[in-house]
């Protein structure tokens, strides 16, 4: 709660210093790069599309301060998972069926936080498992089972939130039954695959579209007893700025279906391989989808 606190009062001490004037929508997103990414996509196609004056508060920090903020006005609209929603902010049940899931979500936070799910944008970052494809190789390695079996002796790494969540780590490994016998590793999102890499841990919790995975050469286990559910990205906009600004939703549904996974590898590895700005990498990707 001190961090959303704080949060709040760098956003009210910007908004103090630009004169007091707010924007007619402030854009925020998740502190890893392809949450800022999607942020920045919806910000340039929102000003492009609707002539509105668009505020940033990217890289803002986790899922819980993020929805905080909405909750509080300090944002409008910021890219979101369902998976994340429905296990994380509505601590409900794991569901596997993607309709469902969305429309579950989608329902609650409608009813419950005037919250509005846009459409989903067409491609689903499930949490993966990933392991160095050497040692793929040596252990026969290739479902999350397959890992369990060799966990005694090995280390895993993973964010903070990965800890904290329903669909997080102590399911996780009851779920697979695994035998670590080290502590796991709290990693920044944006540094386990570096720690992987340099033999740090064994095994990292990432996200299935992130590019470095195959630039670092890396291998993503099968979720064989399907424990994750389906993390379908959209954009969250609260309900009141729809009603105050109208032709924000359709903007925003343009988006809708546009993303595919390989897309997202694609933009993640220009991002963080690449080290291209991120304001290129969301310019060329609109450009690309005809936007």
């Amino acid at each position: 709660m001190r961090t959303c606190f704080l949060s709040a009062c760098l956003l009210g001490n910007l908004l103090a210093a630009c004169g007091g004037n707010r924007p007619d929508v402030v854009v925020g997103s998740k502190n890893f790069s392809e949450s800022v990414l999607l942020g920045e996509m919806l910000a340039q196609h929102i000003e492009a599309r609707t002539g509105l004056t668009v505020g940033r508060r990217l890289s803002l920090g986790g899922t819980f301060i993020c929805h905080q903020a909405m909750l509080s006005g300090d944002l409008d609209i910021y890219p979101e998972y369902t998976g994340t929603a429905l296990a994380a902010i509505l601590e409900k049940p794991v569901m596997q069926d993607r309709d469902a899931v969305f429309q579950e979500v989608a329902s609650t936070y409608r009813s419950k936080f005037g919250l509005r799910w846009m459409k989903p944008l067409g491609f689903n970052n499930t949490y993966a498992m990933v392991v160095r494809a050497e040692d793929a190789e040596r252990d026969g390695l290739r479902t999350i089972s397959d890992f369990a079996r060799v966990s005694t002796g090995r280390t895993i790494g993973f964010s903070f939130e990965f800890a904290e969540r329903q669909d997080g780590y102590q399911g996780f490994i009851e779920t697979y039954e695994m035998k670590f016998n080290r502590e796991p590793k709290t990693v920044d999102l944006a540094l386990i695959y570096r720690a992987l890499r340099d033999g740090e841990i064994d095994l990292g919790v990432g996200n299935s579209t992130d590019g470095m995975i195959q630039s670092l050469n890396l291998i993503i286990l099968e979720d064989d007893r399907r424990y994750f559910p389906p993390y379908d990205a959209a954009a969250v906009v609260r309900q009141a700025t729809l009603d105050r600004f109208p032709k924000l939703q359709a903007a925003v549904n343009e988006l809708g279906g546009l993303f595919r996974e390989p897309d997202m590898q694609k933009a993640n590895l220009d991002i963080d391989g690449n080290h291209l700005p991120v304001a290129q990498v969301a310019a060329e990707f609109l450009a690309a989808k005809g936007l």
